[in-house]
């Protein structure tokens, strides 16, 4: 037999090899295309805690004697039937493979059924994943600004009280810049030797910088204010009782009367039987010390 002969012989073995191969596939793919679509039928279901598994993945692995990884590659495909229904009918027809159709599954974006179900069927795995890496992704969403919050709890003897504030991050560095000033300009005013000034002041802390922080803008805020007051304390006096009491309030304590007249502008109104009969002049009044 000559060269020319047994070559056409091998050639003609070979498409007839490459024709069962073919068919093989087409017949595997269309087996796993089956596949798929029970896997998204019992995910559908919610069939799946019925066994006891772990996850679907592992249900696949289980029940098909397939390696992990080809396990979570069928459930990928069973997951997106909808969002690819060109691949995953060519998988069905036997015309891709698990493999191409899993790798879209995984990877692409969605809307871009139609885009990849053609490249598919010229491309293989590896140029599929290097088509879908090159792809253009979608924008991310810009997601929504920190919502702000400020809360306020007593303690159950109310002795003191706790404030949690949450900013987003702008405001939060605006806020930390503000109380590092304020801590590094009390920090300044701080005698370096206690012991040589006689102050046993303690070294400010960063609540005392909050505190600065809070007074400077309270006294921002006096400034462009007509009266000029911090606030306004109503003091009932009774002339038959011996205590004065605030207004909706408890009776003033001594050291809170002092704190309260230390630097206050009084105006003294007199009542009788709830009736205003009379005021006095408005007086500033400042302590000694």
């Amino acid at each position: 037999m000559s060269d020319t002969a047994t070559s056409l012989a091998a050639g003609e073995r070979l498409e007839v090899l490459f024709d069962e191969i073919a068919e093989l596939c087409g017949q595997r793919n269309a087996i796993d295309g089956r596949l798929v679509q029970i896997v998204a039928e019992l995910e559908r279901e919610e069939l799946c805690g019925l066994t006891g598994v772990r996850s679907m993945s592992a249900l696949v692995a289980w029940k098909t004697g397939v390696a992990p990884r080809n396990a979570e590659t069928v459930v990928a495909v069973a997951r997106r039937l909808q969002e690819f229904p060109r691949c995953t009918e060519a998988l069905r027809e036997g015309r891709l493979s698990l493999d191409q159709v899993g790798v879209i599954a995984e990877r692409a974006a969605e809307g871009s059924d139609e885009h990849y179900a053609e490249l598919a069927a010229v491309a293989t795995v590896s140029q599929l994943r290097t088509a879908i890496k090159m792809a253009p992704q979608p924008d991310p969403e810009t997601p929504p600004e920190p919502r702000r919050e400020f809360t306020k709890t007593n303690s159950p003897d109310d002795t003191y009280t706790t404030y949690r504030i949450r900013l987003p991050r702008l405001e939060a560095a605006k806020f930390d810049a503000a109380l590092q000033s304020h801590h590094d300009a009390l920090i300044a005013e701080h005698p370096t030797d206690p012991a040589d000034t006689g102050d046993g002041s303690p070294f400010p802390t960063r609540v005392d910088a909050f505190m600065s922080l809070v007074e400077a803008g309270w006294d921002t805020d006096v400034a462009r204010r007509p009266h000029g007051q911090h606030t306004t304390v109503v003091v009932h006096l009774d002339i038959d009782k011996p205590a004065a009491a605030l207004h909706l309030g408890p009776v003033l304590s001594e050291g809170e009367r002092r704190y309260l007249l230390c630097d206050a502008t009084c105006e003294v109104w007199f009542e009788r039987h709830g009736q205003p009969i009379g005021s006095g002049r408005t007086t500033r009044t400042i302590s000694r010390r």
